[in-house]
This record gives C-alpha cells, structure tokens and sequence, in this order.
C-alpha cells in the first residue's frame, strides 16, 4: 500500500522551501522568495507554518541596518522531508 504523505510538506510552496533549504545550510528570506517565485506575504505564511512545526528555524536579526530573515532547516525537518520522499517512492514504485 501507499504509504501517508505529510500534509505539511505536501503544500507545493512549503515542499519548495524545504528542498532550498536541504541543500543550503542556510537561506535568508530574499533568497527564497526569489528561489520560489511566492509573494512575501505568503512565504512568511508558509515559513510561520513550517516553523511551528519544528521544522525550520526563523532568526530575524540585521544585517547592518537592513532587516534580515534567515532560515535552517531542523533535524526534526530533514528527517520529515526524508520520510516525505521515502513516501513518494511508494507512490511510484521505487
């Protein structure tokens, strides 16, 4: 049988922030939305999302005067995206 898919990574936008941030150590805010094409207002949705769900961490500092929005993903998040993509293997037979 199939096995269940994360309802939180399942989201297309969330699942492409969660790729960006498996391969980088780190994406600041900018980059993401870039890396996603997502309005702010949005991304800061999905991002709070994830966050409460442990995981990413969100850190808001300054870089000089500029605010800046850093992101990492968790142990607890890279074994859910793990688990995720285990789970799609399932789904198409692999």
């Amino acid at each position: 049988m199939f096995d269940k898919l994360d309802p939180l990574l399942h989201s297309e936008l969330r699942l492409a922030v969660m790729s960006v941030l498996i391969v980088a150590d780190e994406a600041d805010f900018v980059y993401l939305r870039q890396q996603t094409g997502a309005t702010a207002g949005n991304l800061s949705v999905q991002l709070d999302k994830l966050a409460a769900a442990g995981y990413i961490t969100v850190e808001k500092g300054f870089q000089g005067k500029k605010p800046r929005t850093t992101c990492r993903a968790t142990d607890e998040g890279r074994a859910a995206f793990a688990a995720y993509i285990e789970a799609l293997r399932s789904y198409i037979g692999q």
